[in-house]
């Protein structure tokens, strides 16, 4: 690729980036977020000094006087916004230190406007809510990934011949084999072809069909369970393995062969009976007999080439 276009890019970025600081640098903070371009307490009339009781009489004093009920001028009722948004934000202690600190250090513009957005709309949201609501939304594009890439893949695997092939004897098979003379092997009936095709048990690696219970939402919902089978599962395997020195048993035997040659699972069970009776009987779970296993499958290799 041009590196031209990529340097380009950066330098756009970049002078977009001080633009925007210069931007935000030029406008004082207080005014920027909390009162625009006033004051909040000018707006109210009381000084920075002022007290919790002294800023909510002069509050009132100013509604009752600017409130649209009271005077219907429309450049009043914009005070009157004004001096509520004001209110709100000097009546309360959190949010009036807040602001006492952006007056001081007009500087510190993403820090001062940080702490804005979070003590105004992140004490509004419930974080479980929004755990929630993450975990639905990544489960619902999980969900469609895995569909579209599950459908995609079968078909292209209906396109295959050893597809169609599969299909044919399971027709075959169906109808005792007797097939119609009137259809022929490339020009079957849609209808039976669908409900032939949802008899196949299509296993394709790298797009399984979609499942509920793989979705991250489940598996959050289930992790205290999922823990606590593992570590069952962990406290019986060194009970029986390292205290007591059992054999292995078959299952646990080939679970350490699969995980000592790192094969997926799905591929595991793939893998014909013959050839996982030998690998397990390899023993490859110790160290000598793996590397005595790499060495020959080295050997082989070689040869074949």
């Amino acid at each position: 690729m041009d590196p031209l276009p990529a340097a380009l890019r950066w330098r756009t970025t970049a002078i977009l980036y001080l633009v925007a600081v210069l931007l935000l640098s030029t406008v004082s903070p207080s005014r920027a977020i909390y009162c625009d371009e006033d004051d909040c307490y000018d707006l109210l009339g009381v000084s920075q000094s002022a007290n919790a009781s002294e800023i909510k009489k002069a509050y009132y004093k100013l509604s009752l006087k600017h409130h649209p009920d009271k005077n219907p001028d429309p450049e009043s009722r914009k005070l009157f916004v004004k001096i509520a948004n004001a209110y709100e934000i000097l009546k309360d202690e959190a949010t009036r230190e807040q602001y006492d600190y952006a007056i001081e250090h007009p500087d510190e513009v993403f820090f001062n406007t940080a702490r804005y957005y979070r003590a105004y709309y992140g004490h509004k949201t419930d974080p479980r809510a929004v755990l929630v609501g993450l975990l639905i939304i990544l489960s619902g594009f999980q969900y469609l990934n895995q569909s579209t890439r599950y459908n995609q893949a079968v078909a292209m695997v209906k396109k295959t011949p050893a597809y169609k092939n599969k299909l044919r004897a399971l027709e075959l098979e169906r109808s005792g084999g007797i097939t119609n003379k009137k259809k022929s092997q490339k020009n079957m009936v849609k209808k039976v072809e669908e409900d032939l095709s949802n008899e196949l048990d299509l296993q394709i690696t790298g797009a399984e069909r979609a499942s509920v219970w793989k979705l991250l939402g489940v598996r959050f919902v289930l992790l205290p369970y999922t823990l606590g089978k593992l570590l069952l599962w962990s406290a019986c395997w060194f009970w029986r393995y390292k205290v007591k020195k059992h054999s292995y048993s078959w299952e646990d035997a080939s679970y350490l062969t699969q995980r000592s040659l790192g094969i997926p699972l799905d591929r595991w069970r793939n893998i014909d009976e013959a050839t996982k009776e030998d690998l397990v009987l390899k023993r490859l779970w110790e160290k000598s007999n793996m590397e005595s296993y790499v060495a020959e499958m080295r050997k082989e290799s070689k040869r074949r080439r």
